[in-house]
């Protein structure tokens, strides 16, 4: 059983509550889901959907056709009909659309006029549609009762009752009304429990679980969710959050929280990570930890504000001015994200560097099915030198030279000695300088001898596919869950594997698992990113001197749907 469903309309029209509490209710009853969004950049109007792949195996992609479509205006039908799958439905209110639709395949239930006669108002017209949803697939409408009266608690057993009616006769009418309906979605048996997540939430998880304290931002697409995620646990968890006036507060507050002993996070886009990257410069020269949320979307300028890309690897690995060492993290799912967060601040704290975590508004937006968070791999140590251990001091240098380039960190106040950095270069006691020699040993210091430990803690690509495989798909981020399905798919008539790399600045290196090795051993290897000018398949080739045979690149701000991309690398393989 794979079944995907999608909810087509008009900004303001409900769209993601129906696709929200539809997702849910499909977790609750044992399936794995796998959820994405368009829409547009603007409030109201505009043509926006959310599509759900409900499965009774894990998924990890959207595909192209649609088995149920909830259309909840005419230009759903008109954009998405051709979409439909053999025996697909089109759902849809003529009423409300204005326009009666003639064909097997549209299935018309009167919204509107279902949830006013059910006793509530025209506003429950969604839960009528959610109700008639589940009726079609020959789901128990109790999940939807259960979620109803979690969500309205607070509004009253009033609003709970109308809404259950309007549920209750939305479901009603599909089993009375679509025998032809042969969509099936019971009794599935998942092995426990599952969570629902989003890239976002995981993110935001995954800074509360390293003990962050600390978050300013300035809202922006789609970096904004991890601002309203911990916004929402403030009070739970300890943390402060602080909508700053604009993104270079925002870093420097950020900087200025670390510096007085906390861990502490902030979020952009490429748009405002431009206005960022002089406090970046600041955080390499004092070697203060910090960890930057980046999240992408497609340029140049405002660009594309609620669309995708991965069109930022390259930007973030020159941002700054002058050399000094950063850590980028990719997640591909929900999980990854959550543990790249996790390691991004326990790097950026051990050796005084900013960590980066790299992802995309596909990420961002996409919500999976999750069988848990490993609690045993999260890291968490505390680096910094505080109380009496710092008291006990008999002199105390913030740049101190090391061996390893790590300086102690301590935390101001904690002792009588005396924490002191500067924005210029500096000696160990972190005052301003101008001689060379100690500049050049402040470089080593600060770059060269922490590189090696640096490089030593990124994880190698996972491999998943053919043993010995004849063709090869790398790709980074993002590209994780379509490329593993579309290996699956592919591994079916072909010699297939992938490599995906979730840490992808510096290079992972390959005295542990030597993936050169292994892409040379393969008859063909392609690079998939979505961007227009191959930016991980250049880093690659700069570090390490490696040329992709081929590539699959999309920039379009849309993502891949996996018979879409099933088709492009068949296509480069025949070349």
């Amino acid at each position: 059983m794979d079944y995907t469903i999608k909810i087509g309309g008009e900004a303001g029209q409900g769209i993601q509550t129906i696709g929200d509490t539809l997702a849910r209710i499909f977790v609750r009853a044992g399936y794995h889901v796998f959820t994405h969004q368009d829409y547009e950049s603007r409030i109201r109007g505009g043509h926006n959907f959310y599509q759900i792949r409900l499965s009774e195996r894990p998924v990890s992609a959207s595909r192209e056709k649609i088995d149920i479509l909830v259309a909840l205006d005419l230009a759903s039908i008109t954009l998405h009909k051709n979409e439909l799958a053999g025996n697909g439905r089109i759902v849809y209110d003529s009423a409300s659309v204005k326009a009666k639709q003639e064909g097997q395949a549209f299935f018309d239930i009167p919204f509107v006029d279902l949830a006013v006669k059910s006793g509530g108002q025209r506003i429950m017209e969604n839960t009528v549609a959610t109700g008639a949803v589940l009726g079609m697939l020959g789901m128990k409408v109790d999940y939807l009762f259960d979620n109803l009266a979690e969500t309205f608690r607070k509004k009253g057993d009033a609003i709970i009752d109308a809404n259950k009616k309007a549920a209750r006769a939305g479901y009603d009418f599909a089993l009375q009304n679509c025998s032809q309906c042969s969509f099936r979605a019971s009794g599935a048996n998942a092995p426990g429990p599952l969570m629902l997540v989003s890239g976002v939430e995981a993110i935001g998880l995954g800074a509360l679980a390293s003990g962050c304290k600390f978050y300013a931002a300035y809202p922006m697409t789609p970096s904004t969710g991890i601002m309203n995620y911990l916004a929402s646990k403030e009070r739970e968890y300890g943390v402060v959050v602080e909508q700053a006036e604009d993104e270079i507060s925002a870093i420097n507050m950020a900087i200025g929280a670390s510096f007085a002993g906390v861990r502490s996070m902030t979020g952009t886009s490429g748009g405002g990570f431009a206005l960022m990257v002089e406090g970046l410069s600041l955080a390499g020269m004092t070697e203060t930890p910090i960890v930057i949320g980046m999240g992408q979307r497609p340029g140049p300028a405002t660009g594309f504000p609620t669309r995708t890309e991965q069109g930022e690897l390259q930007f973030l690995i020159s941002a700054g001015h002058g050399e000094f060492p950063r850590v980028i993290f990719a997640p591909g799912s929900p999980k990854q994200a959550f543990h790249a967060v996790n390691k991004a601040f326990d790097i950026a704290e051990k050796y005084q560097i900013p960590a980066f975590v790299l992802f995309d508004t596909y990420l961002a937006d996409s919500t999976w099915t999750l069988d848990g968070i490993d609690a045993d791999r999260i890291l968490y140590t505390d680096y910094r030198l505080r109380g009496e251990a710092f008291s006990r001091l008999s002199e105390y240098k913030r740049h101190a030279f090391t061996e390893s380039g790590v300086s102690p960190l301590a935390v101001p106040g904690d002792a009588k000695h005396v924490v002191v950095t500067d924005s210029d270069e500096h000696d160990e006691d972190g005052h301003i300088i101008e001689d060379a020699p100690t500049r050049v040993r402040m470089v080593q210091k600060r770059l060269h001898r922490k590189l090696p430990a640096i490089r030593r803690e990124i994880a190698s690509p996972f491999v998943y596919g053919s043993p010995s495989p004849e063709v090869v798909l790398a790709g980074w981020g993002s590209l994780y869950g379509i490329m593993k399905e579309a290996v699956d798919a592919l591994s079916k008539s072909r010699s297939i594997a992938m490599l995906h790399f979730s840490e992808v600045y510096p290079l992972p290196d390959i005295l542990r698992f030597d993936y050169l090795q292994y892409l040379n051993q393969a008859k063909k290897t392609i690079c998939v990113e979505q961007n227009a000018t191959g930016q991980f398949e250049r880093l690659v080739k700069a570090e390490t001197g490696y040329e992709f045979s081929g590539n699959i690149r999309k920039y379009d701000g849309r993502p891949f749907l996996l018979e879409e991309l099933v088709r492009e690398i068949e296509a480069k393989i025949k070349k």
